[in-house]
């Protein structure tokens, strides 16, 4: 299951504002909050209050707390792999490391008493699968991928899939983070640029950038990385579809109803024989047997990359079935044009995997 996630940084904001996002996101449906030990200067005591005060009101709330954390914070805390007494004060459920222990170390974290979560960096290649066989409790391990302040830092997206498919089919969570468009949000660092895993989901709204992490299949939590999300924009994550691959649609004028109906009413999934031509979703034409979808002038005869098409009466047998043009192939006037899909959502078909479902968006 996919849950949704806010960060909050409570040395740069205040109790009263922190509440209040936590309130609005959990409205929203949201579950996790990530946090950030290491750009905090306070001494031991002053943390455990301040972050335990702020922890025992997200779990009012619902929410689930992880804290980044490095060697440096355990040593100002007091803590140790065998020793997390001041995580367990502050009431964490999650501890992310952004740095390490050594194998040993790492090992006796997952293995600590107090039953909390050990986050493991997601953005490089940890042998974890190898701590596991060597004694590291499996159950209390997870991973999640950085954020990048820095612009044109983030990861590429070949390097965040090749990381995150090792680490998912070894069996371990993942999670990742995408990037409120608004001004002047914030983060742990002085750097207001936003705050996502992928680089190129640093300026797309944010819920193309939930899409794109649920269609790779590799991301179980995502995460507003930056401070504070509008509520439009909580809405807009908490409206996706995170069971499959859906996409904009660009509706052409002359859509019919039995078009869109095709578009809308229906579970779509690619078929196992895929096609390099064109994505190819056969159950509406079971629902098309005794009825009609006139053949409209499509206006071109070439049909393009993102092209959303319904096969018409002139093709009777497969008359409504819904087919997505993957590249260029000839209009022969068995295809109505419905809509086109976004030029910058286009990269999403790529996900669409042979016998999987996926849908459009309805606005």
């Amino acid at each position: 299951m996919h849950r949704l996630g806010i960060s909050l940084y409570p040395e740069h904001s205040t109790p009263e504002k922190d509440l209040a996002y936590m309130q609005l996101a959990a409205k929203h449906g949201f579950s996790r909050i990530f946090t950030c030990l290491l750009s905090v200067e306070k001494d031991a005591e002053e943390t455990v209050a301040e972050f335990g005060a702020f922890v025992a009101q997200a779990h009012d709330l619902g929410f689930v707390v992880a804290v980044d954390t490095n060697e440096d914070v355990f040593a100002r805390l007091g803590a140790t792999p065998g020793n997390l007494e001041p995580f367990a004060k502050m009431g964490v459920d999650i501890i992310r490391l952004d740095g390490h222990f050594g194998d040993m170390g790492d090992i006796m974290l997952t293995r600590n008493r107090e039953g909390i979560q050990i986050e493991f960096n997601g953005s490089c290649r940890l042998p974890i699968d190898l701590l596991a066989e060597r004694g590291a409790d499996r159950r209390n391990m997870v991973t999640c991928c950085n954020f990048y302040p820095e612009p044109w830092t983030g990861m590429s997206e070949e390097r965040f899939v090749e990381l995150s498919r090792a680490y998912k089919s070894e069996g371990f969570q993942t999670a990742a983070f995408v990037s409120s468009q608004q001004p002047e949000t914030f983060g742990p660092w002085p750097v207001f640029a936003g705050l996502p895993t992928c680089e190129d989901d640093r300026h797309r709204p944010i819920d193309l950038q939930v899409r794109h992490l649920i269609g790779t299949g590799l991301i179980d939590d995502v995460i507003i990385g930056n401070a504070y999300a509008s509520e439009e924009e909580l809405a807009a994550m908490a409206a996706v579809d995170t069971s499959r691959v859906t996409v904009r649609v660009e509706l052409e004028p002359g859509a019919t109803e039995a078009e869109r109906e095709v578009l809308w009413g229906f579970d779509h999934t690619e078929r196992p024989d895929s096609s390099a031509y064109l994505l190819r979703s056969s159950w509406p034409r079971m629902s098309f047997r005794d009825r009609q979808i006139p053949a409209r002038d499509a206006g071109c005869e070439t049909f393009s990359r993102g092209d959303v098409l319904v096969v018409n009466d002139n093709l009777a047998h497969y008359c409504g079935e819904l087919h997505v043009a993957l590249r260029e192939m000839p209009n022969d006037g068995t295809r109505n044009l419905v809509g086109r899909i976004p030029a910058g959502e286009l990269f999403l078909l790529d996900y669409i995997r042979p016998e999987h479902p996926f849908g459009f968006v309805r606005e």
